[in-house]
């Protein structure tokens, strides 16, 4: 695939405006979460504190996932999207003031990662399944590719200003630039323009959440693959949101820890790149194989906290499972019916998330019994045990594009 045929996506104008919209909210995204924990640390210092709070976003998100499925499936996804983001703005923009005028609270900081766990959980199924609503399908492999490519440049971006907004000015200054940057993405949402005949009608809520569920049930690599990754989140975010800002304080700095994250989103950037221009007939099967990459930041983090190895590591790890974005999201939009898209993945990121809370909110009290590096150690195992028992699998891995299907014995599309 040359620099050219990726591009070609770009030519439709919805497309153009969607890759904006998600760039500047994965930017947000990646000044967010780093500022409130900073935000934490400086208001109490304490890992369960910022456990609490990063898990009680968690919560709120899990608990609306499904349902936010439910409305991406027969409401427009632009004007979701639209909506959502503009939450994020007011929620982002009361917690900076909080912090810089003096009045944040643990109590008030729970309060409002609630608000913001369930405005995303209703913006993230609008987001993933409106992809092939923007493009042709037989661009649907490199518009995933170039979602990917930018969300991932705004992430770089958002992970580095943050650390060194954080470290110049302080935490509450990141947060009102994130608030800005969620205000941009709403605007880019706003010149989505779909055709009013693609819009998916609904009817009982219930009874469209038995028809999504039977949808993702039906088919075994996909509950397979979001219960490796029940594990493999509920594992990681646990030890990159609570365990690394604590480890970062004490060893290498904040800043530090900022353009690790940065690194690890750079790595994600030239998996982009790698996926755009390959793509196996096993696409599926290498990407879960790869997740296992995704250990080696924790074993690091437990046995060697230096600021070095570290970037390496996680610039390789976000390589790594950036293959496996790009498969899961190709898989899933080539294989699911698109009016049960957004349903689909509303499950496949509750069983993906469902496992955050516990881990966000455990981690903390594990680390102090059992210690950091026991903790780190036992986590990278779990996350390479989860990967071999998908890898068990033969729906997974002997899932096949349908680039590499002749034609004449390719299914019905199914989108």
């Amino acid at each position: 695939m040359s620099a050219r045929t990726l591009l070609l996506p770009l030519r439709e104008r919805n497309f153009r405006w969607l890759v904006t919209g998600r760039t500047f909210a994965d930017f947000g995204n990646a000044v967010a979460p780093l500022a409130l924990a900073f935000a934490v640390v400086d208001l109490t210092g304490s890992a369960i504190d910022l456990g609490i709070v990063v898990g009680a976003r968690s919560v709120a998100n899990i608990l609306l996932l499904v349902f936010g499925g439910v409305l991406a499936d027969r409401l427009p996804r632009s004007v979701i999207l639209q909506g959502t983001e503009l939450a994020a703005t007011a929620t982002q923009a009361l917690i900076a003031a909080s912090v810089l005028c003096g009045f944040s609270s643990i109590p008030l900081l729970v309060a409002l990662s609630v608000v913001n766990g369930a405005v995303a959980a209703i913006s993230l199924p609008a987001a993933a399944s409106i992809t092939p609503q923007t493009v042709p399908a037989d661009r649907l492999g490199q518009a995933n590719a170039l979602v990917r490519l930018l969300s991932n440049a705004g992430r770089i971006g958002g992970a580095a200003i943050a650390g060194i907004i954080v470290a110049a000015v302080g935490s509450g200054w990141a947060v009102a630039a994130n608030s800005l940057l969620f205000l941009g993405a709403a605007l880019a949402y706003h010149g989505i323009r779909l055709p009013r005949g693609r819009r998916i009608p609904g009817g009982k809520p219930l009874a469209e959440l038995r028809e999504g569920w039977r949808e993702f049930t039906s088919r075994a690599w996909v509950w397979i693959v979001v219960l490796q990754f029940t594990v493999v989140n509920a594992v990681g975010f646990g030890a990159l949101m609570v365990v690394g800002p604590i480890v970062a304080d004490d060893t290498f700095g904040r800043a530090g820890w900022g353009f690790a994250l940065a690194v690890q989103t750079a790595g994600s950037f030239a998996g982009g790149l790698v996926a755009a221009h390959w793509q196996p007939r096993r696409t599926l099967m290498f990407g879960v194989l790869l997740v296992a990459f995704d250990s080696i930041p924790l074993f690091t983090l437990g046995w060697s906290p230096l600021l070095l190895p570290l970037l390496l590591v996680m610039f390789v790890a976000g390589l790594a499972v950036e293959q496996f974005s790009v498969a899961w999201d190709v898989s899933l939009q080539e294989n699911v019916p698109a009016d049960k898209l957004a349903r689909v993945y509303s499950y496949d990121m509750l069983g993906s998330f469902i496992a955050l809370p516990l881990g966000e909110i455990s981690v903390g009290p594990l680390m102090e019994h059992f210690g950091r590096e026991a903790t780190l150690t036992g986590g990278g195992v779990l996350v390479v045990l989860a990967t071999a028992a998908a890898l068990g699998s033969r729906q997974v891995r002997d899932l096949v594009r349908r680039t590499h299907i002749p034609e004449a014995q390719r299914p019905a599309s199914a989108s």
